[in-house]
């Protein structure tokens, strides 16, 4: 299977954010937060987004197999998000390990699905997610599930082929399959140039939390619909396994996002 989370813009956007991708990672990064800072989500900047706080959280998938989540929790992260599933009928064989193992630490922790729009309707592959780890619960320690929608992982079109209005119709479909499903809006995980490119900048998913990629000093223009992030993943590596993120709010609002 091709590597599914490319979590980069595409290669002509790469020299130009290297320099601030760096200088990020000195100023950005949970060791540079305070230990009590660390527990409440205090930052001392919020670099692009409107809240005073925000809390260290990361992502993984199966590339990064085993995870240290007691030395991850150590180290400030309060949250994760775990890839559960691709497509139509792949499973993560490490969601169940990962998705456990932040639990067992005490992190608040989300499913998500990474899309193939290319291979099928969206309903199958948000059942696809839902029964193999999608399914949100509310026990204040469960995070929305998340849809990955970005740059096609096979080097083909980025759009996988669909026209804008084909895209968005896909996203939706969805969308409303798990908001049926678990009774929660997925939070959609893309960037701002592929959500342009491939839906026309279509602002109808305001309901959705929005989980932005940018690898720079700040999460930049979002997508239309969107006036906030929720997640913002600023790096591919760092301080944590995986990928590095903020969550755009303190611990309490983590916390009752979980809540629903």
């Amino acid at each position: 299977m091709p590597v599914s989370r490319l979590r980069r813009p595409p290669c002509t956007l790469r020299a130009a954010v290297l320099t601030a991708t760096v200088a990020l990672l000195c100023i950005l990064t949970p060791t540079a937060v305070s230990a009590s800072a660390a527990t409440t989500g205090t930052s001392a900047a919020r670099h692009g987004g409107a809240n005073a706080e925000q809390v260290p959280g990361m992502d993984v998938s199966r590339h990064q197999g085993t995870v240290d989540w007691q030395g991850a929790w150590d180290n400030g992260a309060r949250w994760a998000y775990v890839k559960a599933t691709e497509g139509t009928d792949f499973q993560s064989p490490t969601f169940p390990e990962q998705f456990q193992g932040a639990y067992d630490v005490g992190m608040i922790r989300g499913a998500y699905h990474f899309a193939r729009p290319d291979t099928s309707g969206a309903a199958v592959q948000a059942h696809n997610f839902v029964d193999h780890g999608g399914m949100w619960t509310d026990d204040g320690r469960t995070l929305p599930p998340a849809l990955d929608i970005e740059y096609n992982p096979t080097g083909g079109d980025v759009c996988y082929g669909r026209s804008q209005s084909d895209m968005v119709a896909w996203i939706r479909e969805f969308s409303d399959t798990v908001h049926e499903l678990t009774g929660r809006h997925p939070a959609i995980y893309t960037t701002t140039d592929w959500w342009t490119q491939c839906t026309g900048n279509d602002a109808s998913f305001g309901s959705n939390p929005l989980w932005i990629a940018r690898y720079a000093a700040s999460p930049g223009t979002l997508p239309a619909g969107w006036s906030d992030y929720t997640f913002w993943q600023y790096s591919d590596s760092g301080t944590f396994p995986g990928d590095q993120n903020w969550f755009n709010g303190t611990q309490e609002e983590l916390e009752a996002l979980a809540k629903g």
